[in-house]
């Protein structure tokens, strides 16, 4: 089993960016995130109508946080702490060493390669830091920037789930795509 362990919060930095915990004094600006229309088209949940969305949202990932059942980062650059997007791991499948990353960044901030940084470091935590084995990461089939995303990023579309999600008084499909622990990771070993 999987020891997935969020204390101490492991910070993250890149060329350009600061990943650091999600505060409730983010509340505004992941409001700002969750509530943009293009931001949300592909993701499935509704968006956020007013601030107290935002702090739900935070609340209940500092829940899983505390718990050790996810993590999410705030994406921040180097000079500005203002959270222009969010990155972390749900869905934890810890008996099979597997967890799946989610984002959304702030559409302000699309095409300049700033996911693509930030989703090199979280992957590298969760394969080195928190001992996964693979990464997978869950998409809309029409969403073809966060799939082109992916696959630029090594990992492979494992298969297609026909209408197996309701959204919206819809059923809609979804994408699966992985990546494995590169060979020669510091991957922890099964107990």
């Amino acid at each position: 089993m999987l020891d997935f362990i969020t204390d101490p919060f492991p910070v993250l930095t890149t060329e350009r960016l600061v990943l650091r915990c999600v505060r409730l004094a983010d509340a505004p600006a992941i409001f700002r995130i969750r509530s943009d229309e293009k931001v949300m088209k592909h993701i499935g949940r509704p968006r956020a109508e007013a601030i107290e969305d935002a702090v739900a949202l935070i609340e209940r990932n500092l829940t899983d946080q505390r718990e050790n059942n996810g993590i999410n980062w705030a994406i921040t650059f180097h000079n500005d702490d203002a959270v222009i997007g969010t990155i972390g791991f749900y869905r934890l499948k810890k008996e099979h060493f597997r967890g799946e990353v989610g984002y959304a960044l702030h559409s302000d901030h699309w095409r300049k390669g700033i996911m693509r940084e930030a989703l090199k470091a979280v992957e590298q935590c969760g394969f080195e830091h928190f001992g996964f084995h693979s990464i997978e990461a869950c998409t809309d089939p029409l969403n073809e920037a966060s799939n082109a995303l992916l696959r630029s990023s090594g990992y492979v579309r494992e298969g297609l789930f026909k209408e197996n999600y309701f959204w919206n008084g819809r059923f809609l499909d979804s994408a699966v795509y992985s990546k494995l622990a590169p060979p020669g990771a510091a991957v922890i070993q099964p107990r």
